[in-house]
């Protein structure tokens, strides 16, 4: 299951009142419902703000975003976040850290811990499900996060640089897992990245962001068969804009 997000004419700034100077402005963008999109751009041109006006943690100051045709007026069990720190209780195993998370969902233990355990299946680590994160590496612990956001089944997965810690090849490892997860659940997910080769690589469609403050600069469709050989270097000139 999945649903659509739309951003219309949104800016956002901060400071009092977020009469700041705004960190992006009149972003328009529609994303179609289990669709994978990569917002791509260099640090501070305003990715992750749009990703967390997505996920409700801030308010636009102008603009709207929808899900599904609802408007967002904050955080909600139909949006999951996976953040680059996997912010990980150190006291709680795996499956605790994911049956945290299902609460405020209201739900009785016994799904609690069934959501948890099949979540941390589907992410390679049934068999860690009793470990501390201390007794994980990186990778596992990321994995952890992500089965954490799975778990509440979520109609859009919210990305926002989660491989950016981690070695080549567990980052390898985990784009693979993660494209494997979204071709089966069908999920819309919203990738920020600063990484052009992960962008192409992960993406049906990479949309490059950029200036201060930022905006889209171009939106490039990801050919289902791999970027074509020009497709990089296209996107490589936005990025230098």
């Amino acid at each position: 299951m999945s649903l659509g997000v739309r951003l219309e004419g949104v800016s956002v700034g901060f400071g009092r009142g977020g009469r700041g100077a705004p960190v992006v402005a009149g972003v328009d963008a529609e994303f179609a419902e289990g669709s994978f999109t990569a917002l791509l751009g260099p640090s501070g041109c305003g990715k992750s703000t749009l990703l967390n006006a997505v996920a409700g943690f801030v308010r636009p100051t102008a603009g709207g975003v929808t899900v599904g045709g609802a408007p967002v007026t904050g955080p909600g069990p139909d949006r999951g976040v996976v953040f680059q720190q996997y912010a990980l209780f150190p006291w709680l195993s795996a499956r605790g850290n994911v049956e945290f998370a299902l609460k405020r969902l209201g739900l009785p233990r016994s799904e609690r811990r069934r959501r948890a355990l099949d979540a941390l299946a589907e992410v390679g680590l049934a068999e860690g499900a009793e470990k501390r994160p201390g007794e994980l590496s990186g990778g596992m612990q990321q994995r952890v996060a992500l089965a954490r956001a799975l778990a509440a089944e979520p109609e859009v997965l919210l990305m926002d640089e989660p491989f950016g810690a981690l070695d080549p090849l567990t980052r390898g490892r985990m784009q693979e897992l993660l494209t494997g997860l979204w071709r089966r659940a069908g999920t819309t997910v919203l990738f920020v990245t600063h990484d052009l080769d992960e962008a192409l690589a992960l993406a049906q469609r990479v949309l490059v962001l950029g200036g201060s403050p930022g905006r889209v600069l171009a939106d490039h469709p990801v050919p289902a068969g791999g970027p074509d050989p020009g497709l990089r270097a296209r996107v490589a000139a936005h990025l230098g804009a």
